[in-house]
């Protein structure tokens, strides 16, 4: 294969995650003259990308309504995701509990490469969780509690080339997105220990996050809870007490496991 082909194989690909992307964002799923008109691309190559990404299992064609769906490879490559990000029951539980302690959506997310992930979510119809924090959420790193945990135990250069790579947009009127404002406000997470954004990602929801660590103080992960900003006004300090205990205990559940190897590699 010659250089231009290679370059053709690679636009081809890229053409295909296009097309998997605009009909995920479709609850109906797409025609393909529709797939056509949103990615401007030529009808005959959505075609071609749609026959071949049918036969992969990655789309269905639903033939008595005329659309392309999501297909059922896509389940399987959910579930290979979480189980390499792979939270051990131990920790889930622990994670469980802090939802119940607290009485708040409870998190754990983590560092997997150059992202900070959210790995486990624990929620119930009276304290949900902010949307759309679910499994593998990476966005907003500069405007969520665990993501400025992890941020803040980042060395400078680290932190200065994940947040160039990912940029500090205004979520809301309080997010911080002044560079030197937020290195303020990663110190005091060095020095107290925990993390606080109040509305910064989404109005009307305000969080708290604290370190997980190894036993030489590396921090690998974070535990976080949010609920309504008035009630976080009134317990926050007890809060942050619970947190600290549950930070401590998933700290220690991870020493010894593969998981904690594979987090010290990152």
């Amino acid at each position: 294969m010659g250089y231009n082909d290679s370059l053709a194989g690679l636009a081809s690909v890229q053409k295909a995650f296009a097309l998997l992307d605009v009909v995920a964002a479709h609850n109906r799923g797409m025609a393909a003259k529709e797939i056509a008109a949103e990615l401007q691309m030529p009808l005959p190559t959505v075609y071609r990308l749609l026959k071949t990404l049918t036969l992969s299992g990655h789309l269905v064609h639903l033939r008595d309504e005329g659309l392309y769906a999501l297909g059922y490879k896509l389940h399987a490559l959910d579930n290979s995701l979480r189980r390499q990000v792979g939270t051990p029951p131990s920790v889930a539980r622990l994670i469980r509990e802090l939802h119940v302690r607290a009485d708040a959506a409870a998190y754990y997310a983590v560092h997997r490469g150059e992202d900070i992930v959210v790995a486990h979510v624990v929620e119930s119809p009276l304290r949900p969780r902010i949307t759309p924090m679910g499994f593998g959420f990476n966005n907003g790193a500069h405007a969520t509690a665990f993501g400025k945990v992890l941020l803040a135990a980042m060395d400078a250069e680290r932190c200065h080339a994940y947040l160039d790579k990912h940029g500090m947009p205004g979520m809301t009127s309080a997010t911080i997105c002044d560079p030197q404002v937020f290195a303020a406000e990663l110190d005091a997470v060095r020095e107290t220990g925990i993390a606080i954004e109040r509305e910064e990602f989404i109005r009307g929801a305000s969080c708290m996050a604290a370190p997980v660590t190894t036993g030489a103080g590396q921090v690998i992960g974070s535990v976080a809870v949010s609920m309504d900003p008035a009630e976080f006004q009134t317990r926050h300090r007890d809060v942050s007490v619970l947190l600290r205990d549950v930070a401590s205990r998933v700290s220690r559940a991870l020493r010894g496991t593969s998981m904690l190897g594979a987090a010290c590699a990152d």
